[in-house]
C-alpha cells in the first residue's frame, strides 16, 4: 500500500473513529484528542499495517487501546450514570427527533461499557462480529451475546416493546388508524 493510499484510508475513517471515540469517552473534546492520537500512532506505525486486512479494525484497535491506557494512567474512570456528559453532546431543538436522540444517548450511556462498546462497533460503524471480536480480544460468541444484551437493555430503557414503538412514524400510523380506511376509488 502506498503512502498516499494509506493516508487516504486514514482520512476516510476519521468520521467512524470520531463516533466510536465519542461513544467510549462521552466527550467530543476527548474524542477528538483520541482520534488525533490514534491517527498519529497509525501514521507512525504504518509499516506495521498488513495490506489486505481491515484498516478500520486496525485503527479501532489503536483507538480502543489508547482510550483504555489513558484511563489506566488516570487510575479512575468517569461515570456518566446521570447522563450529564451525554446531554452535552446533543443540541436540543423543538423537534421530537432531537428528544428521541437525547433519550437514546442517555440510554446508551447507561449500558455497561462492554455492551456499549460492541454495540457501537457492530451497530453504528458497521464492523463485523469477527472484526469486533478481534479488536476486543474475545470470542465471536461473546460479542454476539454482548450486542444482544445491549439491544435488549436499550429497548427496555427506551420502553420499546416492538416495531410499532419505533420512530416518528408511530404518530402517523396512529393518526391514519384513527381516521379509518380510505374510501375506495379516491
Amino acid at each position: 500500500m502506498s503512502a498516499a493510499d494509506f493516508k487516504d484510508g486514514l482520512i476516510a475513517e476519521i468520521p467512524n473513529l470520531r463516533a466510536f471515540a465519542a461513544s467510549l469517552s462521552g466527550s467530543m473534546q476527548l474524542a477528538d484528542d483520541l482520534v488525533q492520537d490514534t491517527l498519529l500512532k497509525a501514521w507512525g506505525n504504518a509499516e506495521k499495517f498488513q495490506p489486505g486486512t481491515s484498516l478500520r479494525a486496525w485503527l479501532f484497535t489503536i483507538l480502543r487501546n489508547t482510550y483504555y491506557s489513558l484511563y489506566r494512567k488516570r487510575g479512575r474512570e468517569v461515570q456518566d450514570s446521570e447522563g450529564t456528559y451525554a446531554d452535552r453532546l446533543a443540541t436540543h431543538g423543538n423537534q421530537e427527533s432531537h428528544l428521541d436522540l437525547a433519550d437514546f444517548r442517555k440510554a446508551l450511556a447507561k449500558l455497561p461499557e462492554e455492551q456499549r462498546e460492541v454495540l457501537i462497533m457492530v451497530g453504528a460503524t458497521g464492523l463485523s462480529y469477527e472484526e469486533t471480536a478481534e479488536i476486543c480480544g474475545v470470542a465471536i460468541g461473546t460479542i454476539k451475546s454482548r450486542v444482544n444484551r445491549a439491544r435488549a437493555k436499550l429497548a427496555e430503557l427506551l420502553s420499546i416493546g416492538g416495531v410499532d414503538d419505533l420512530g416518528p412514524d408511530r404518530r402517523i400510523t396512529a393518526a391514519v388508524q384513527r381516521a379509518g380506511p380510505e374510501p375506495v376509488g379516491s
